[in-house]
């Protein structure tokens, strides 16, 4: 029984690291990316105000100033909406605090109790064993399913898109 379970805590630490540290990545993108967006909306809404008050000011502009003023309202109108969404975005992305918190409780909850079961196990060990605890088989490991998370000394795993096109290419496609 304990040769069926005692690679899994190791890997379940392995994939909750690995699941925090993707969420972090993509927040931390989605963050980047909306502040630019913002940057980048800031600007028109501040361009679209200026041109609105140059053509109000000219008189010579009064046949265009109807659809200009127009789509110069339309347009600042928009931009209140667009600046929500960024915000909203913006503010779903604090999903991330909680869940790397979280994770990082269940990976140290894990911790420990892969270390208590290791000294459960050296104390409870016959003596005429000590030390000889038989590492589980190929037969016996766990099955988790999903992208493999520590590609180190496997060969068989790809470590980059770049290594999925060239397989891809040899193959034909």
């Amino acid at each position: 029984m304990v040769k069926n379970w005692a690679g899994e805590l190791p890997d379940a630490k392995s994939r909750l690291s690995y699941i925090a540290r993707l969420t972090g990545e993509a927040a931390e993108k989605v963050l980047n990316n909306v502040d630019q967006a913002k940057a980048h909306h800031d600007h028109i809404i501040s361009e679209t105000r200026r041109l609105g008050l140059l053509i109000s000011q000219d008189p010579g502009t009064a046949i265009a100033k109807g659809p200009v003023m127009k789509f110069i309202t339309d347009v600042e109108q928009a931009s209140q909406h667009i600046d929500q969404n960024l915000t909203d975005i913006m503010m779903a992305q604090d999903f991330h605090d909680l869940t790397g918190q979280v994770i990082t409780k269940v990976v140290n909850l894990a911790a420990s109790i892969e270390e208590q079961l290791v000294q459960l196990l050296i104390l409870t060990a016959p003596p005429e064993a000590p030390g000889k605890l038989a590492p589980p088989s190929k037969t016996n490991e766990p099955m988790l399913q999903g992208p493999v998370v520590q590609h180190n000394g496997n060969p068989e795993v790809v470590k980059g898109q770049s290594e999925v096109d060239d397989l891809l290419a040899s193959l034909g496609f």
